[in-house]
């Protein structure tokens, strides 16, 4: 996916933001007019994503803030938020967790589902059995969770306050002001411009490779760690018949890469018209590949520690989603001599890498309506406010007690197969509307040669062939949303499709819509809505030159007497208002040929 689709598809939203030198909206409109949708719909899938993205962001910064302590919370369990099925994490005794309820005396009577009346009179040795009584109990009931877990779901999210999505309860102040921080980063690096932002973002892009080199040679020091390495480099050729897999996949590397967002454009806008963005292209996605491989070994090499301290499997151990970050390495951390500074620089690792993935999504949607909308330029410090106070305001929905059950919504359905669909439309749009030989040319323009084979194959067939085979496969094993033991009620899938269709359904609302109110014979229409703007202004210039030469008696016989110059000047000339008309028909006539 990332060789044939990832990559190719990557190269061709850098070369078009450089060519073009505008935002999402304004690309695709000058492009191919008939599918300006393009650009809405990918602005407004940025526009989804930002709402929950920065949420995860804003866990990340609680996580930094409670890490200023002696001691880690989300070590013991002796905490008003733990349950008596807690268990800590110890690697100093055999199988990982502290197992002996009876003689640990982490908890408070009170945790305990029993009053003070049960255990008056009793003696040490019935207090014990009491004690071994439950613990068989509970441990038949349900399976021990780890503080860790615990910490991450009733102390930071208090998912157990709510029952569902319908049920949101109230919003926590914490992690609200933990998410209006985040926003007012955010404002203060993007009001300004490029010029803020590209500052920012110096730090942001480079210090998490610091710590993840830190992390690496931590991780792979630690007892384990190689069973772990061994796991992450093992394939498990039997999920390649699970169509989530291929989904997921695909959007993890558009996730990963950009394309399908309007980032890449909106950034490669502002580079030089000469810049060499094959050379960028090539080089970006190398670096993000080895960047993405070698975070494997960081967290793979802790989870075969942590699986080697608790005596299970990896894959026991392992998670999927905010579990990873927020449950398991913050576990291994603790363990770790020094966790308090490990656990400091891990999560400022988390909030710097958030943040530069949110500078881009929504420096994507502010450029594409800046652009597009010139009074929204003008008045950018406004604008911006405007956004991140409406991101802010949806964003306090994920900030509550259920609020994890609104961010998993958003999570599955607004950037999934929308994001699909937009990148499909995209390499139909670039190969088969505008031309690969027409987008070749734009190319050797800008950097002097043109793309191989390789690049024209894959974006003309491979690419898009490939993307439609993982929406339709992806659709036949689709499965409604679920979380752990919570199943979704069927009209929280049908808001989830309303949310993926809404930015869709840009695509053909838009060229409907343009269809409409251009002038014209259908042909006609067509014809002109698929020329690009740049050969059809060129033509009507050239249109308009020549009705202007008319119009001013320039075409004329150079050896004719005055009063007969006079008497031609006048016949020939022609209105404003004649030229107009004859300007505007002219304009859906047959456009010039394709360049070769």
């Amino acid at each position: 996916m990332l060789v044939v689709g990832g990559i190719p598809l990557f190269y061709m939203e850098l070369a078009l933001g450089q060519f073009n030198r505008k935002g999402a909206i304004t690309c695709w409109g000058r492009l191919v007019p008939l599918l300006k949708g393009i650009g809405y719909a990918v602005v407004i899938i940025a526009f989804y994503v930002d709402f929950y993205y920065n949420v995860i962001i804003a866990w990340a910064l609680r996580y930094f803030f409670a890490s200023f302590t002696y001691m880690l919370p989300w070590t013991t369990c002796g905490n008003s938020w733990n349950t008596p099925q807690c268990r800590e994490f110890d690697v100093n005794i055999t199988g990982g967790f502290l197992s002996d309820w009876s003689t640990s005396n982490r908890y408070n009577l009170e945790s305990v589902n029993q009053s003070d009346n049960e255990f008056t009179g009793l003696s040490s040795s019935h207090l014990s059995t009491s004690w071994s009584d439950n613990y068989i109990e509970a441990e038949n009931k349900s399976r021990y969770t780890s503080a860790a877990s615990e910490y991450f779901n009733r102390a930071i999210l208090e998912l157990h306050q709510s029952a569902g999505l319908h049920d949101l309860g109230i919003v926590k102040w914490d992690i609200a002001l933990c998410l209006l921080i985040v926003y007012l980063i955010c404002y203060f690096s993007l009001w300004k411009g490029i010029s803020t932002s590209g500052k920012v973002v110096w730090f942001t892009a480079l210090f998490p490779y610091a710590v993840l080199l830190i992390l690496l040679v931590r991780g792979v020091t630690l007892p384990g760690s190689a069973q772990g390495i061994k796991y992450y480099l093992s394939p498990n050729f039997s999920a390649i018949t699970k169509a989530e897999v291929w989904v997921d996949a695909a959007t993890q590397v558009f996730f990963s890469l950009g394309p399908g967002f309007g980032v890449l454009l909106a950034y490669a806008s502002y580079n030089e018209y000469h810049n060499n963005v094959y050379k960028d292209a090539l080089l970006t996605s190398v670096i993000n590949s080895a960047t993405s491989f070698i975070a494997g070994f960081v967290i793979f090499s802790v989870l075969g520690y942590m699986a080697h301290a608790s005596g299970r499997s990896i894959k026991d151990v392992a998670t999927e989603g905010p579990g990873l970050v927020f449950i398991v390495y913050p576990a291994a951390i603790a363990t770790m001599p020094g966790s308090i500074f490990w656990a400091l620089i891990f999560f400022m690792m988390l909030l710097t890498l958030g943040l530069d993935s949110s500078f881009g999504g929504s420096e994507a949607i502010i450029t594409a309506l800046s652009d597009e909308f010139p009074l929204i330029g003008r008045n950018r410090e406004i604008f911006v406010a405007c956004l991140f106070t409406l991101y802010f305001l949806v964003g306090l929905a994920s900030c509550s007690q259920g609020g994890f059950y609104f961010f998993h919504l958003l999570d599955r359905y607004a950037a999934g197969y929308s994001m699909l669909f937009a990148v499909l439309a995209e390499s139909i749009a670039v190969s088969w509307i505008y031309g690969t030989d027409r987008f070749c040319a734009d190319i050797k323009d800008m950097i002097g040669f043109s793309p191989g084979l390789y690049w024209r194959v894959c974006w003309k067939f491979i690419a898009p062939i490939f993307i439609l085979f993982i929406i339709v496969y992806g659709l036949m094993g689709y499965e409604p949303l679920s979380y752990e033991d919570y199943i979704y009620p069927e009209w929280a899938n049908i808001i989830g499709w309303l949310i993926t269709l809404s930015s869709i359904a840009m695509i053909p609302g838009v060229a409907i819509y343009k269809l409409i109110v251009t002038p014209g014979l259908f042909s006609q229409r067509i014809k002109f809505l698929t020329t690009p703007w740049r050969d059809s202004q060129q033509y009507c210039n050239n249109t308009r030159l020549m009705m202007s030469s008319v119009a001013n008696g320039a075409i004329r016989t150079s050896l004719i007497e005055e009063g007969e110059f006079d008497k031609t000047k006048n016949s020939l000339e022609m209105t404003e208002e004649q030229t107009q008309v004859l300007f505007n028909n002219s304009q859906y006539d047959d456009p010039p040929p394709e360049p070769v």
